[in-house]
């Protein structure tokens, strides 16, 4: 009888494999992202740049280091990705390297190498800045003498510092540029041929740029070398021109910040080279914004939320309590502890904590941040950075303090991060002014546009590369301040403003302030508390 149970079984087993031979099967692979987690690469500034939205890695490379022949000692994956190719290894890095990695799905990545060489081609009596066409090895001095076979070269710099060499063509007088010159470069054992013009030009001194702020402008000019180069400015209507203090001067070009500007009022502006004067220009001051509800005083409970503002259609802000709130909990709320000789009644305080019910939970992190909290998606969130906004201040100026926990959660870590439990966790404030859109930013994780025009970057904890990326192309400017230690009593900090630009204008603002600064990885400190009071924006 046993026999004939094992013959049954038997029989069973090879039936049924059988029919799965004819069955197709229908079950989807498992969504596994490959990400490249680290790399390390000889010669190069600071810490690779690896965007896992973009699947990008970038490497700035140091001045002396040999583009065409960059070392990279490591890297690695995500755990079972298979790369297409080999990346250790020695590679021309004037072009990127592609590598695939497989594991259910394949994912295309781009490993690019930036190079900042400083160069100089400077000749005595020259007007203006250099022009560089670096491709093609040409570099073009102006003057304003039509005589070029005596002119003086004052700096010369084509390649990397201390380790290249130089070799004028011969037969040439070395001060005669009434026709091209040829210099001849020599680095990491290559020698290329550049081409030095010197040409004439009838402009003397002239402004190229103004950029007028609400109390501030950018003056950007070109003169003669060598010579008395500024600005002078009044606003219009006025007899009386000031003098434009603090002029940096390189070479020919020059460049000045006017303060104390009237915000909505014309000026003119002027440069001079000794006593030879630019035509007059004239420029308008933009207005200056308010940072709306910056003294934390507009509160309200709405469906039994926490929410800092009275009503939902004039919200400015924005917190994570709408997903703490599934599970009982608050991570913001105002506190009646207010900074020394505020008018104000209430300060904002941001508390991370562990959000559990039912054994169900994650850590959030207290926060606060320009924008709206968009969905929750199980026990992740979604929230959206960003209000219109168009004016251009300097700085922001705010009140803090701050209980600094040891962390006691770790979710996942950003790349390279090297966070461990009992450490100082980090409280943070950062802003930024930029010209996002919700077509580029404003995406989730399931590929949907959650972003609107007027909040565009959204923020999807099931996806990293959603996260807030300072070096976007669309950042115009940006600020941050990291809180790793305890702030016991109320102290007053200033955050400035660095613009990649100061011509472009922005059209969002994004504050994000945070408990924990590494709370979209849900990792962080129950013990972590900050408090925040009248925030404001500078512009001067």
């Amino acid at each position: 009888m046993r026999g004939f149970f094992r013959y049954i079984t038997l029989l069973a087993v090879f039936v049924a494999l059988a029919f799965a031979g004819c069955i197709e099967n229908d079950l989807p692979y498992p969504v596994v992202k490959l990400n490249v987690t680290s790399i390390d690469v000889e010669g190069i500034i600071g810490t690779p740049a690896i965007d896992e939205a973009a699947r990008t890695v970038v490497v700035e490379l140091h001045e002396q280091t040999d583009i065409q022949n960059v070392k990279i000692n490591n890297i690695t994956y995500t755990e079972g990705a298979e790369p297409s190719r080999e990346v250790v290894g020695v590679h021309d890095m004037r072009s990127p390297l592609y590598v695939t990695l497989s594991l259910y799905q394949e994912y295309p990545w781009t490993i690019s190498a930036t190079q900042n060489i400083e160069r100089h081609f400077t000749v005595e009596g020259q007007v203006g800045a250099t022009e560089w066409d670096v491709e093609n090895r040409i570099a073009t001095a102006y003057v304003g003498t039509d005589d070029h076979t005596n002119i003086r070269v004052t700096a010369l710099k084509l390649a990397a510092a201390d380790i290249a060499t130089y070799e004028w063509a011969e037969g040439v007088d070395p001060n005669d540029f009434s026709t091209v010159r040829y210099v001849y470069v020599t680095c990491h054992g290559r020698t290329e041929r550049w081409d030095l013009y010197v040409k004439t030009t009838d402009v003397v001194v002239d402004i190229v740029q103004a950029d007028a702020w609400g109390k501030v402008m950018w003056l950007y000019g070109e003169g003669l070398s060598g010579t008395d180069l500024g600005f002078k400015y009044r606003e219009a209507g006025s007899s009386e021109w000031l003098e434009v203090a603090d002029v940096k001067v390189n070479g020919g070009s020059f460049s000045a910040c006017v303060r104390g500007l009237q915000t909505l009022t014309e000026y003119e502006i002027m440069a001079y080279s000794n006593d030879d004067v630019s035509a007059v220009k004239r420029v308008k001051t933009e207005g200056v914004a308010p940072l709306e509800n910056g003294g934390f005083e507009d509160w309200a409970t709405i469906k039994k939320i926490v929410c800092p503002y009275l009503a939902e259609e004039t919200a400015f802000w924005g917190t994570g309590n709408p997903g703490a709130a599934m599970v009982s909990a608050t991570v913001t709320d105002k506190s009646t502890d207010v900074r020394p000789g505020s008018a104000g009644s209430y300060s904002a305080m941001l508390e991370s904590k562990f959000a559990n019910m039912a054994g169900i939970g994650k850590f959030a992190a207290g926060n606060l941040f320009v924008g709206k909290y968009v969905a929750t998606v199980g026990t992740n969130g979604i929230v959206g950075f960003g209000r219109k906004f168009t004016a251009r201040p300097t700085a922001l100026r705010f009140w803090v303090k701050y209980n600094c926990g040891a962390i006691d959660r770790i979710g996942t870590l950003p790349a390279g991060s090297t966070v461990q439990m009992g450490d100082n966790d980090t409280g943070s404030v950062f802003i930024a002014l930029g010209d996002w859109t919700k077509e580029e930013y404003g995406v989730d994780a399931d590929g949907v546009v959650k972003g609107t025009d007027d909040i565009p970057l959204i923020v999807d904890t099931r996806d990293k590369s959603t996260f807030f990326d300072p070096k976007s192309d669309a950042v115009i400017a940006y600020g941050e301040m990291l809180f790793g230690e305890t702030i016991g009593e109320w102290r007053e900090v200033t955050i400035p403003l660095e613009y990649v630009t100061t011509s472009k204008v922005p059209t969002h603002i994004v504050i994000v302030n945070s408990a924990s600064r590494l709370g979209d990885y849900f990792t962080g400190s129950t013990q972590s508390v900050l408090w925040l009071d009248d925030m404001e924006l500078l512009y001067e």
